[in-house]
């Protein structure tokens, strides 16, 4: 095989099967990544507001979000998305595809940003808080106006480790039927002896990789 004759079959199988696998992924990815951020920004709130040194403890609350949220932790992420299937059919009618990989993806990330979001709470100065409520301030202008805000550079470093672990997960939504660029790899690549769409996704992941970390750093430095 000449060169031009590898590249234009290199350009035929990045045209038919790797570039739709690279937007099946961002489509994967992003969906359930702001979903889970949604939810896990919402069960951190009350995981800080309700935990033992929050603004106000109270123990049941705080133990039962907490039991669940590392329930879910548990679980790897192969297991989480067979083991939802049912709730994946109930949800949208199917368990294959983008759509039913997104449920056990936002679930299986939602935990991990509760947690991110918790600690990143927790790591505020304590005389900020005490200072903003001698000055009248309630728990949720605290939270909104004082915490957040200070926790704001540590939230998108843990967000970005975050939608990076989850770009691999999205590869785990592909071996079942969900798609995307882990899935061709696999599929095309590795069972069926072509390293050149194998080594191709493993590239472009890396790539991805790459933009993902650099995108988090950049918003990490303007906002400091």
């Amino acid at each position: 095989m000449t060169s031009q004759e590898y590249w234009q079959y290199w350009l035929k199988y990045f045209n038919t099967i790797i570039a739709p696998s690279i937007l099946a992924t961002l489509r994967m990815l992003s969906a359930s990544m702001v979903l889970a951020f949604v939810l896990g920004f919402a069960l951190g709130i009350v995981l800080v507001t309700y935990g033992p040194k929050g603004l106000r403890p109270k123990k049941w609350i705080y133990k039962g979000v907490d039991f669940i949220v590392n329930s879910i932790r548990s679980f790897p992420i192969i297991i989480l998305i067979v083991a939802m299937s049912p709730i994946t059919r109930l949800a949208v009618g199917t368990t294959i595809g983008e759509k039913a990989a997104i449920i056990p993806l936002t679930v299986a990330a939602t935990p991990f940003l509760a947690k991110i979001i918790e600690n990143s709470l927790n790591e505020v100065d304590k005389q900020l808080i005490e200072a903003a409520r001698s000055f009248g301030a309630s728990d949720w202008q605290i939270i909104t106006r004082v915490m957040v805000k200070e926790a704001i550079p540590s939230i998108v470093a843990g967000t970005t480790l975050s939608a990076i672990s989850f770009l691999s997960a999205t590869t785990l939504a592909g071996a079942v039927g969900a798609g995307g660029i882990g899935a061709v790899a696999l599929n095309y690549g590795y069972q069926s002896f072509n390293n050149t769409i194998l080594y191709t996704s493993v590239f472009i992941l890396f790539i991805m990789v790459q933009a993902i970390q650099s995108v988090g750093n950049l918003l990490y430095k303007k906002i400091l």
